[in-house]
């Protein structure tokens, strides 16, 4: 689908003076354009009605009639962004704002978890000879690594991947007993799906963390379903990637507690070393 809004506004300082004329027109208001015919819109910007078929043309449209049809489905797509950005402009209202949602976000994660799940899952992995750790594009790549850093100081063998061919080529490859654990905030990552779908081929049993319903949610042995209500303010960040760590981190102390001696062990070996080579005391935590 092409982008009619956004390549206005990408491209408008390279247009002509008539072309920057029914740019900002366009711009300004897509639902008033929607309603106009080529006639009208040309006496809007003082243009002849084949300077705007032209015009068309540039954007990659047929006629003026496909470019109303695209104009269309560019404003269908992501509304929200369309009207001026509008919330708090102090630093004190945003950090309230930012402050409350994750907080808001934190609670109902726990009021939604599925603590059979998270215990399946957990037993899975003190089970496992490898686990792998996907995700990207964000936030799930973050978590992806996130995993990684929580589960090799317990002594498991595991191992993160964001790009999806190298994802794609661990699942096919991995060692008999291996889990994947991947993630998603959106549930849409077709990339991902087809590496999840991979390693359903080879038997390895697959945790996913994503929205529930979702095509990702479709490819889990053990889904470990995340709820969280998105912003209106397009400002601020997602609140979602609380409610992921939120969900590691329990999942995380529930491996751990599984583990028992060897994790604590692999803990102690790793916190000697960062005591006498970085730290000097036992106050400082697990890492950095």
């Amino acid at each position: 689908m092409l982008d009619i809004v956004g390549l206005l506004q990408t491209e408008k300082d390279a247009f002509t003076r008539s072309e920057r004329a029914l740019t900002e027109i366009v711009l300004a208001d897509v639902d008033s354009v929607l309603k106009m015919s080529i006639v009208d819109l040309a006496a809007e910007a003082d243009v002849s009605p084949p300077t705007v078929t032209r015009f068309c043309r540039r954007l990659g449209c047929d006629s003026y009639a496909d470019f109303k049809v695209r104009l269309a489905q560019s404003r269908f797509v992501g509304q929200r962004y369309f009207a001026p950005a509008s919330g708090p402009l102090s630093v004190h209202e945003i950090a309230q704002g930012i402050v409350n949602g994750i907080q808001s976000t934190i609670y109902d994660t726990f009021d939604t978890l599925d603590f059979d799940a998270i215990e399946r899952a957990a037993e899975s992995i003190v089970k496992s000879s490898f686990i792998l750790s996907f995700g990207s594009g964000g936030a799930s790549s973050m978590m992806a690594v996130e995993t990684e850093a929580r589960l090799f100081r317990l002594g498991l063998k595991v191992a993160a991947s964001i790009d999806h061919q190298v994802q794609m080529m661990r699942a096919a490859s991995a060692p008999l007993g291996a889990v994947v654990i991947a993630y998603s905030l959106s549930g849409n990552n077709v990339p991902l799906v087809k590496a999840l779908s991979v390693a359903g081929e080879y038997g390895l049993t697959r945790i996913v963390v994503s929205r529930p319903g979702s095509i990702m949610a479709e490819q889990a042995d053990i889904l470990l379903p995340v709820h969280w209500r998105e912003n209106q303010d397009i400002l601020r960040p997602t609140p979602g990637r609380y409610a992921f760590l939120a969900t590691v981190d329990i999942l995380s102390q529930t491996i751990a507690a599984r583990l028992g001696p060897p994790a604590v062990a692999s803990m102690r070996r790793i916190k000697h070393q960062l005591v006498v080579n970085r730290d000097g005391d036992d106050a400082q935590p697990l890492g950095d």
